[in-house]
């Protein structure tokens, strides 16, 4: 998902937006630029590539200014160039505009300014905005931009520049994140709270067909319809810090190792140990709804999918619900079975994903009680549903999602644990679950702790160029979440499969060029996972697995092993999918990709 900041105030704007850019890096763009009112006239400066090609043009040709914005693109319509960077201008160059999201009606629009005149130097969709509030402009630029809207079909978090208004800049939002910061004497608009953090904790999350109209002193917000609202403001509870690297050379690794303190604070203040039970204040309003539930969809995509997927047998084995996974984007355009009693949690670690959202909305309209589990306070889904519960992950850099992912199974295991204690599970059960979870964070540090260990297993596998994830059961999931992880950040072909379907297709890729991570973790399923590796050696198929402390029977058949400590059967591939992790990082390392910034890949998908 591309990038944006905007600043207004007293200091020098180009260092500003740089940093914000640079910080906003982590979402994924091919192309970078800012623009800058000077002496009167609106500059832009924009590169292929990356913020630090940016930033030589930039020190080429210094500037003065205190205000401005910046972006960083992901190209969807128009291949990644300069002629294609934001911002993106009107035929004077008098307006420019950044802009997140899809302008889906933008060909007709574009049509109908053509025949009246208006040139595109462009092939994005962007252009036409800048366009139409020229096309509108009549000495309001407010009025102008909320005109030129609409008239627009589709999707946007956008900020908005005109020459003859030095001191101010408008942005609006419609299903794409904007936040406003409040500064003293600045006010900065971005993307994500990460780009300003330094500047301001102070934020304002503006809410779908909000315009704000900003100035270094004061902010006004109304609607497209002209209707003034007023929106609290919030301040931001981790620091500037949590977005720096702290001597780790990427971020995925940092965050990998910030795994048992994510867990900790996912768990902190939400289990009742005495009791055997689970609270989560954010749900309290709707425990009446939840007691009498009876079907439970959940709703998510990528590694989100993971998590609900890995839920759905925690949920099946904790309480009686009948429980569905849906990717987001098959499911909103299916017809789907809401019912009464039906209960749609919709996962995202940004809050922010276009398909769960849609899917969300879709499932609200049938008449399902809507919760939400997100990790970013103020996010669209946050607002979206009746009651949710959030990670308090801290901000995740990493495109390849990892502490998050860890978090959701914890806080989605709570879920089903709090379920379960309203029906048939036991005290004792329940005192059972809360001391699995809570052995969590350190069994998760004895994983780590074999960090070098694993990086040496990768270094005799990443020259291969495919891959075979395991699992049965519990660790079914996660054998997909693994082969994700591998392809997402080194580019080897991986898949994941059930166990038991290995022998239904997938053994004819066996053979000594195709390797195989095997959870095979202690638990009811062992027995039927060694079977499968029985299978693969005697096809001369090379083998890694995941497998309990004390399991040295497996080294008869596995070439290479990394040990987990021994848990609960459905908490034990939670220190196994971190095994996982750390595999496909070395890895990465080993083929020399780019970590952090992997090809193709935003990450938040806020569009279709």
């Amino acid at each position: 998902m591309c990038g944006i900041i905007g600043y207004i105030g007293h200091r020098q704007v180009v260092p500003i937006l740089l940093e914000g850019l640079h910080r906003l890096e982590y979402r994924g763009y091919d192309s970078a630029g800012i623009a800058v009112i000077e002496d009167g006239e609106l500059c832009r400066v924009r590169r292929q590539g990356k913020v630090n090609s940016l930033a030589a043009r930039l020190a080429e040709r210094p500037f003065e200014s205190l205000i401005g914005m910046g972006h960083t693109r992901w190209a969807t319509h128009g291949k990644p160039s300069e002629a294609n960077a934001h911002p993106h201008a009107n035929g004077d160059a008098s307006i420019m505009v950044v802009h997140n999201g899809i302008i889906e009606n933008y060909q007709m629009l574009r049509a109908q300014l053509s025949t009246r005149g208006y040139q595109f130097s462009s092939e994005t969709d962007t252009e036409v905005v800048a366009h139409l509030i020229e096309d509108e402009y009549t000495g309001n630029l407010t009025q102008a931009v909320k005109r030129a809207l609409r008239k627009v079909t589709g999707t946007y978090g956008l900020v908005v520049m005109h020459a003859g208004h030095p001191h101010e800049l408008v942005a609006a939002r419609r299903g794409s994140p904007m936040v406003l910061g409040v500064g003293e004497d600045e006010m900065l608009l971005a993307s994500d709270v990460a780009a300003f953090l330094r500047l301001t904790d102070r934020v304002v999350y503006l809410e779908d067909d909000d315009i704000v109209t900003i100035r270094a002193h004061e902010y006004v917000i109304d609607t497209l319809a002209d209707k003034p609202v007023e929106r609290e403001t919030e301040r931001i509870e981790w620091q500037a810090e949590a977005v720096e690297l702290n001597g780790f050379s990427h971020y995925m690794l940092k965050e990998i190792f910030e795994q048992p303190d994510t867990i900790t604070n996912a768990l902190r203040g939400r289990l009742i140990g005495g009791e055997g039970m689970a609270h989560f204040g954010g749900l309290d309003k709707v425990l009446h709804r939840l007691k009498e539930a009876q079907h439970l969809v959940i709703v998510s995509c990528g590694t989100s999918y993971y998590a609900g997927l890995y839920a759905r047998y925690v949920f099946e084995k904790l309480t009686d619900l009948v429980v569905e996974v849906e990717i987001a984007s098959e499911m909103r355009y299916r017809k789907t079975n809401i019912r009464s009693g039906t209960v749609v949690v919709g996962i995202s670690q940004s809050g922010e994903t276009a398909d769960t959202i849609a899917a969300m909305y879709e499932a609200g309209r049938k008449g399902a009680l809507l919760l939400g589990l997100v990790n970013v306070v103020g996010s669209t889904i946050s607002r979206l549903t009746e009651a949710g519960v959030y990670n308090h992950g801290g901000p995740e850099i990493g495109v390849a999602s990892t502490k998050i992912f860890t978090s959701q199974c914890c806080i989605l295991t709570m879920m089903a644990l709090l379920l379960g204690r309203f029906k048939h599970l036991s005290v004792t059960d329940g005192m059972e679950i809360v001391a699995g979870l809570q052995r969590l964070p350190e069994q998760i540090n004895m994983v780590l702790k074999q960090a070098n260990a694993i990086r040496a297993i990768a270094a005799a596998y990443a020259q291969y160029d495919n891959f075979f994830f395991l699992g049965r059961k519990y660790n079914y999931p996660m054998a997909l979440e693994g082969a994700l992880k591998l392809k997402e950040i080194s580019y080897i072909h991986a898949e994941g499969c059930a166990a038991g379907e290995m022998k239904h297709g997938f053994i004819a890729m066996i053979d000594t060029h195709f390797p195989t991570v095997c959870l095979a973790t202690k638990d009811m399923m062992y027995d039927k996972v060694i079977s499968n590796m029985q299978e693969i050696k005697s096809r001369s198929g090379k083998m890694i697995a995941i497998a309990t402390e004390g399991d040295e029977a497996i080294t008869e058949v596995a070439d290479d092993v990394i040990y987990t400590p021994p848990n609960l059967d459905f908490l034990q591939p939670i220190p196994a999918v971190v095994a996982l992790q750390l595999l496909a990082y070395y890895c990465a390392i080993e083929r020399g990709c780019d970590i952090d910034q992997p090809r193709n890949l935003a990450k938040s998908v806020t569009v279709e």
